[in-house]
């Protein structure tokens, strides 16, 4: 994801996973070896869940057998770098991120499709899609993550269902902002996105399987609506380009916002503050339900695996309910096992459970790429008045249209 989503027993004997019922079945342009259950899976992560993906592996490694060595790599290239390694020979085995990187990985023929088995009843339908592209699923989901309504309960007690509802409750707080949110200079439509969803926007269309196509949504009516929606919200000073992150998070910290919007990165800072909030959902600002933008945390097995056998392992391992709780545990985002999630004893959790599970799922296509830069944008020069909403926003989607064509 374009903006801060970060990351994070069981039995599965290494003879009996062909009869596992939550068992995964992994295919790859390798031949399966026999030396496999000797071999050593290598595993690249990322700095964020190094250490929790160490700590799964061990777990894997005592209940199976099969050693694994788990190789901390940096966020900000771990992509590219696999997707040059992988038709060397000398990538890992599995990788563990975002799905967001899902579409390009497929397109460059570096990942092998991964069959879910009798598992995928047990995921939540957002991060089963997460998964999947072009109608096959790559790699085993472990968490999902979103942004969420969180109120400082020490300044109110509401649970506003519509954004007129909750600036109205923001603003009997009497304290500097009735609401915060970040935007920066150069827009955010990730936080914005449940607020653009409401109005009936989505970023693109979808096919009769629910998988994105490359076709603009956000156009027309909706969009329009949306557009002036922002200028309404900034002429009334209530969002601005100059809040940033860091403001908006602080601003809350400091007791002059009763509600933000922001994520379970956000949320831990709060708790540890000494703070008293609650995760609530979004409250619509059209005439629809807001759907944050969800991110799906998977592994995802390379197509130049040396290790299949030893792969398929650890996916049938990941796929249960024990594993899927101590990732949970680990990395402190909800399960991508609702029951999971639900099980927990942190209600934080639980609530970003549900509402990720009733949100959109953020596009893994290609075609994503071209459109962040001109959306933010246009979002921060309509709200700070540098372009009309109506002509600015079309003129924004001329924009994206052309930029997809090109590639």
């Amino acid at each position: 994801m374009r903006r801060g989503i970060a990351a994070l027993g069981v039995i599965a004997a290494a003879t009996a996973l062909a009869a596992c019922n939550n068992g995964t079945t992994s295919s790859s342009s390798s031949s399966d070896n026999s030396n496999d259950a000797a071999a050593t899976l290598t595993i690249w992560a990322d700095d964020t869940r190094f250490t929790q993906v160490e700590t799964i592996s061990q777990d894997f490694t005592a209940k199976t057998g099969v050693k694994v060595d788990v190789v901390q790599k940096s966020e900000s290239d771990m992509d590219q770098e696999f997707t040059t390694q992988v038709p060397t020979g000398n990538g890992p085995d599995l990788i563990v991120m975002a799905h967001d990187k899902l579409g390009a990985l497929v397109s460059n023929g570096v990942v092998a499709p991964v069959d879910l088995g009798e598992a995928k009843s047990q995921f939540a339908d957002v991060a089963v899609k997460g998964v999947t592209y072009n109608g096959q699923t790559y790699g085993v989901p472990y968490a999902i993550e979103s942004v969420a309504l969180v109120r400082n309960n020490a300044l109110t007690k509401d649970e506003p269902k519509t954004y007129d509802d909750m600036i109205a409750s923001g603003k009997t707080a009497g304290k500097q902002y009735p609401f915060v949110i970040q935007m920066g200079t150069e827009g955010d439509p990730y936080h914005f996105y449940g607020f653009q969803t409401s109005f009936g926007a989505p970023v693109f269309n979808t096919n009769a399987d629910g998988e994105y196509t490359s076709e603009l949504a956000m156009g027309g009516s909706g969009g329009t609506d949306f557009a002036n929606w922002l200028k309404a919200q900034g002429d009334a000073g209530i969002i601005a380009p100059s809040i940033t992150a860091d403001i908006a998070k602080q601003a809350f910290l400091d007791g002059q916002a009763p509600y933000t919007v922001t994520g379970p990165w956000n949320v831990a800072a709060f708790r540890e503050a000494g703070m008293d909030v609650s995760v609530l959902p979004i409250p619509s600002a059209g005439s629809q339900a807001a759907q944050p933008f969800v991110g799906v945390q998977m592994f995802y097995q390379s197509a130049k695996s040396a290790n299949p056998v030893a792969a398929k392992q650890f996916f049938n391992y990941l796929a249960t309910p024990e594993a899927q709780t101590e990732m949970q545990k680990l990395g402190g985002r909800a399960s991508a096992m609702p029951s999971v999630a639900q099980a927990s004893d942190d209600q934080d959790i639980k609530d970003f459970s549900k509402v990720a599970e009733s949100g959109a799922l953020a596009p893994a296509i290609p075609a994503m790429g071209s459109v962040w830069n001109f959306w933010g944008q246009t979002e921060a020069n309509i709200v700070s008045g540098a372009e009309a909403p109506a002509d600015g926003w079309a003129t924004m989607i001329t924009n994206i249209n052309n930029a997809i064509a090109s590639k």
